[in-house]
């Protein structure tokens, strides 16, 4: 009897999801699919994808200073590497490693950073160690045009200058083609005590008064000349300039720029071409071999037995993010972790623990009430309706369906006017001018729904809304057809894989395809880059996507959202979380932090958006909420979860301290400590509004005996694998 059950639910949950035919019997490449937007079944041809309807926001800024024309016809980047560039002056620097590089009118500055820290926060000081300009007859001077951009490159033009740089990230040199015979003027805020040139005038060696060395390379022979204390010039010259600051003026390390100076990248791509398997491909031009340089993420990810790379382990750059690594080959290959993605809990609930949860369950269901409803935002909106989602999912688990119906009911009222343009206060609309989703709030106030309007926070507000929809649509698949076209409009804001001019979306909002997480920042330009504060809402983003795919029967989904929720898992531990042995960061930032608060491109910051950086059950919480199966993922490391809720147990002694921030910190201390987490969890007196009791016993049920074996990303409901392998 038992072998009949058990080949009941293997073809319950392996039928939906068999692969869609294709000639030959292969899908086509993740980078060319375009989500179906029309309902399943339908006998219609689809019109196009479902679009909200459009505004005109009046809080957005005018793209047309820093874009040409061939490009604003085109969805627009809007949390990018290079952002910066890109609003108001165009003038604040943007990390682009190993370099901050800044851009003024007619010239280009870039600064290899030293660090400041102290306990409370780590940054990175750009001082205009080289300043490259030139000057042309092509009348006034102007700011720069971004001629073409991907996803691990930008290319500023700088027309009145005849300069374009060519700013790949993790190149070690600064490219810059300059045409039309043009003057050109290298300068220093430093003093220059050193300055020679090669025999063949192709190399310029720069030492300077404050310890650095930079080289210069040309495609040509250039006739430099030092032009007093800190400025470099030449009469005229066409043809490539490359300049590099020598690691620690270490003369070892010279010879290795000297080798692969003639070799220069000009942009780099991204490709999803396998489940669990994220290709570069750097596009080169001149000749040998090009350098490039990796973070401590990449060279964990590289897989060298997947393409022809070499990694030059003792060469190396200083960064916030580590010690930036030199690799030689321009395609490499990055292999994260297979992460299973499961509606349950990982280890499963054992039987004698159903009535607890039970009992929880019903008084949570009791108290669902669309029309009690007060807040507009699509924020808090968007927690109350993952947090009545999740409810559906444990009553499948603890085997009580007796209020699915309820639930279902809940999650129709509260989706559907926010899916049909009816809800009163707020919407989704659509943005022609960048290209993305904004509510009606944002569209004309910048503060409303946290920035939403100026593209800030969309994985964390739409991934909310996504959860909801993958579990309404897999309790009631009728519904799902219907509202398959708004469904995949909200995911395909900001997870379109699309390179197509006519898409409606940028290519991933949010994630960065270099430093392998997310950014929240929007169109708000910052000293410091992009910011993100909550991984854990942006894996929930991308674990919801997923979750959309399965109950969609969309493999394609399934491997996105999979893939990348694994990266963000893998950046979090990496830059994120912080154990007392971790080297990464400076010592006494690393003695005070369990956890980062704000992880920016130029800083790292133990203080929150909303709370102090003693506040450390707040810090815990934001990277712990929504609480979720993939949590334990999250947190697989239990030595760290028991160092990190120890740094913050201190804290819960603070008069104020919310009860749903103390639910957070009792559901990690339950990874090690299931007991003691349960005791305290039965008597909070309040939760998270995107958390319930329910969900907290769920989770602590679900840890299993504390001398079981760690089951990693899969475990004994990790159903989905096979789409992960």
């Amino acid at each position: 009897m038992l072998k009949k059950i058990e080949r009941r639910v293997r073809v319950i949950v392996t039928k939906p999801f068999k692969r869609p035919k294709h000639p030959n019997n292969k899908p086509p490449p993740l980078e060319e699919q375009q989500p179906t937007m029309e309902p399943q079944h339908s006998k219609k041809p689809p019109t196009g994808p479902f679009l909200f309807p459009k505004t005109q926001s009046t809080v957005l800024p005018d793209p047309s200073q820093f874009f040409p024309q061939s490009l604003l016809s085109t969805p627009l980047p809007t949390n990018s590497f290079f952002q910066n560039f890109t609003l108001k002056a165009g003038d604040q620097p943007e990390y682009i490693h190993p370099y901050l590089i800044k851009s003024s009118l007619s010239s280009l500055s870039l600064s290899y950073p030293s660090q400041f820290h102290n306990s409370a926060f780590i940054y990175q000081v750009f001082v205009a160690d080289f300043t490259i300009s030139a000057a042309s007859d092509s009348g006034p001077q102007k700011g720069h045009i971004i001629s073409s951009h991907s996803d691990l490159s930008v290319t500023l033009d700088l027309p009145s200058s005849n300069l374009r740089f060519f700013l790949v990230r993790g190149s070690p040199f600064v490219t810059a083609s300059v045409t039309g015979n043009t003057p050109v003027s290298i300068s220093t805020i430093h003093a220059i005590l050193s300055f020679g040139t090669s025999n063949s005038n192709t190399k310029c060696t720069v030492k300077l008064n404050n310890g650095q060395t930079w080289l210069l390379y040309s495609s040509s022979p250039i006739n430099l000349t030092q032009s007093g204390l800190s400025a470099i010039t030449c009469g005229g010259f066409s043809g490539i300039i490359r300049i590099a600051v020598l690691p620690d003026s270490d003369p070892r390390y010279e010879s290795i720029l000297d080798r692969f100076s003639a070799c220069y990248p000009v942009s780099g791509d991204a490709f999803f071409n396998k489940p669990f398997c994220l290709e570069y491909k750097f596009q080169k031009k001149g000749w040998g071999d090009l350098l490039m340089l990796a973070h401590p993420l990449h060279i964990k990810l590289l897989s060298s037995d997947d393409c022809d790379i070499t990694v030059l382990e003792d060469f190396k750059y200083k960064s916030i993010d580590g010690d930036l690594v030199g690799v030689v080959g321009d395609s490499w290959v990055l292999k994260p972790p297979s992460v299973s993605m499961t509606w349950h809990s990982i280890r499963g609930i054992k039987e004698e623990s159903y009535d607890e949860i039970v009992s929880a369950l019903r008084k949570d269901v009791e108290a669902l009430n669309s029309s009690a409803i007060t807040t507009p935002s699509s924020y808090f909106y968007g927690k109350l309706i993952a947090r009545a989602a999740r409810l559906a999912l444990i009553a499948e688990e603890v085997c009580f369906l007796d209020v699915i119906p309820v639930i279902r009911k809940f999650l129709k009222d509260t989706i559907e006017p926010w899916l049909d343009g009816t809800f009163k206060g707020n919407g989704f609309l659509y943005d022609g001018k960048w290209g993305g989703i904004v509510t009606k709030q944002g569209s004309v106030d910048s503060g409303a729904d946290f920035g939403f309007g100026l593209y800030n926070d969309h994985h964390y507000h739409l991934g909310y809304f996504l959860y909801g929809i993958a579990v309404l649509v897999k309790i009631d698949p009728a519904w799902g057809r219907k509202y398959k076209p708004q469904a995949y409009t909200l995911m395909a804001d900001f997870m379109n894989l699309g390179r197509r001019e006519n898409s409606n979306y940028p290519r991933l909002r949010c994630f960065d395809l270099y430093k392998l997480h997310s950014w929240a920042g929007g169109l708000t330009e910052f000293a410091d880059g992009r910011n993100q504060e909550s991984t854990s809402e942006a894996l929930n983003a991308y674990y919801s996507a997923a979750l959309m795919g399965l109950a969609y029967g969309d493999t394609h989904l399934v491997a996105t959202g999979s893939m990348l929720a694994a990266l963000e898992i893998q950046a979090a531990q990496t830059w994120w979380q912080i154990r007392e042995e971790d080297t990464l960061y400076d010592n006494v930032f690393t003695r005070e932090n369990r956890v980062v608060g704000v992880l920016w491109a130029n800083k790292r910051d133990s203080g929150l958006w909303f709370a102090p950086p003693e506040w450390r059950e707040c810090r815990l919480g934001i990277q712990l909420l929504p609480l979720l199966p993939i949590s334990e993922v999250l947190f697989s490391d239990s030595g760290f979860v028991r160092q990190l809720v120890n740094w913050t147990l201190p804290a819960l002694t603070r008069e104020g301290v919310g009860e749903g921030w103390k639910g957070f910190v009792y559901a990690l201390e339950g990874i090690y400590s299931k007991e003691n987490a349960l005791e305290k969890i039965r008597n909070l007196n309040g939760f998270d509004d995107g958390n319930s009791l329910t969900n907290l016993l769920w989770w602590i049920h679900s840890r299993g005996d504390e001398n079981e074996e760690e089951c990693g990303g899969g475990g004994k409901l990790c159903w989905f694998g096979h789409y992960c392998h």
